[in-house]
């Protein structure tokens, strides 16, 4: 499984997701607003609605925190949080 990470500094559920894959020990790749893409960029790949952070598996789009959260655990993928 490769995980991406999109994100921006100073975002609360940025942090919190980076924390857990690191608790979990799941490996991920991030990229960060205005170091490698651009806020035009990150609404064209995911929609003007869109907010950070924005989790990628394999080329399946997994969603904000709360949405990732939910489904590695539905796919028992990491513990409860």
């Amino acid at each position: 499984m490769t995980f991406t990470i999109y994100s921006k500094d100073h975002c609360p559920f940025c942090q919190k997701i980076k924390v857990l894959f690191e608790l979990e020990e799941l490996k991920f790749v991030e990229y960060k607003l205005d170091r490698d893409f651009t806020k035009s960029e990150f609404y064209d790949e995911f929609g003007e609605d869109t907010t950070f952070p924005q989790v990628v598996m394999n080329d399946t789009r997994l969603g904000g925190c709360s949405d990732t959260i939910k489904y590695l655990q539905e796919k028992n993928i990491c513990c409860t949080v």
